[in-house]
């Protein structure tokens, strides 16, 4: 007789930034256990003044969990933590679940569900669609893949933290499916900040503009989110850094060109966005897109602070997107 699926009672999240940190605080506050893993001190701490239990490796959360979320910013955090030294395979369980939230190459989470399967683990696609502003209120969907029982199993799980599970049927079509969706989130994003720019060029009140053009048919998520941030020139506390999101870029722009699809607009939106990577913004929230827009225009906004130092793949460092 096959031997049951682990409980999901103690549940375990690697990877608690901004993404990451959110979900662990929402299932704490549900009443289930959890167990975390981050390597920066600072968000462990926070996470175990929340009540939750921080160890030090992914494989003692894989040893202790019935589900484990993951939340990672990069293919070598992701790589590292389900294969590297104390990674989850090494310490999972026949039917372990692993819920892989992150933006990342298919063939990247193709590769770490079939090392899980090795050892009786299943591995889902599910990333995110939202930003950590989002998610601190539940106000994200969840574009869930995978395994259908399992999906079924843990569905409870995701229901703590997101306002819907869309099923969209087999491995990999949420991470398709999220690509799509951030493709949308890139255009969108600068095309309130070309909005906003105009509207202020006319003579307009910024924050009459927007609140009148977010009521009316042209309003987006991207303008009611980030258009706060545009009119008030404030981009500090991030809910997706451009640097972060850059690598969503890079990933969209290589699935359609391998799928020969023509995305103009979106490599038009893309362009904007290196722009404020360049110019310094990478720990700022993406709407500094506005910030360069402003420059463009000869008309100055907030100046960026010196460029910090970017972790790029070389370095598995845990956070999510």
């Amino acid at each position: 007789m096959a031997a049951s699926p682990p409980p999901l009672t103690e549940l375990g999240v690697v990877g608690l930034g901004t993404m990451g940190g959110q979900m662990a605080r929402h299932l704490l506050a549900a009443g289930y256990r959890v167990t975390g893993r981050d390597v920066e001190p600072d968000r462990a701490a926070a996470f175990t003044a929340l009540g939750g239990t921080s160890v030090s490796s992914p494989a003692e959360v894989a040893a202790r969990a019935g589900a484990v979320v993951l939340s990672l910013p990069s293919v070598a955090a992701f790589e590292q933590v389900i294969g590297g030294a104390d990674g989850l395979a090494g310490g999972a369980r026949p039917g372990l679940a692993v819920i892989e939230a992150s933006t990342l190459p298919l063939p990247v989470k193709e590769q770490g569900r079939q090392l899980l399967a090795a050892r009786g683990a299943v591995l889902l696609d599910c990333p995110i669609s939202g930003t950590g502003a989002q998610i601190r209120g539940k106000d994200v969907v969840i574009y869930a893949s995978g395994d259908p029982a399992t999906l079924a199993r843990v569905r409870p799980v995701l229901a703590v933290f997101s306002r819907a599970q869309v099923d969209l049927g087999a491995f990999g079509n949420g991470t398709k499916l999220k690509l799509v969706a951030n493709l949308l989130v890139a255009i969108h994003n600068v095309a309130a900040a070309e909005a906003l720019l105009l509207a202020g060029r006319a003579g307009l009140d910024p924050e009459q503009s927007l609140a009148a053009l977010t009521s009316g048919a042209g309003t987006s998520r991207m303008l009611e989110v980030r258009g706060p941030l545009m009119v008030a020139g404030e981009y500090g506390e991030a809910s997706m850094r451009v640097a972060t999101f850059q690598k969503d870029l890079d990933i969209i722009a290589g699935f359609a060109a391998g799928l020969g699809c023509p995305v103009p607009t979106f490599a038009a939106a893309a362009q904007v966005h290196a722009a404020a990577l360049a110019a310094g913004h990478a720990n700022e929230d993406t709407a500094s897109v506005f910030a360069v827009l402003q420059q463009l225009a000869g008309q100055p906004g907030q100046s960026p602070a010196a460029p910090p130092s970017v972790s790029g793949d070389s370095q598995a460092t845990y956070d999510d997107d």
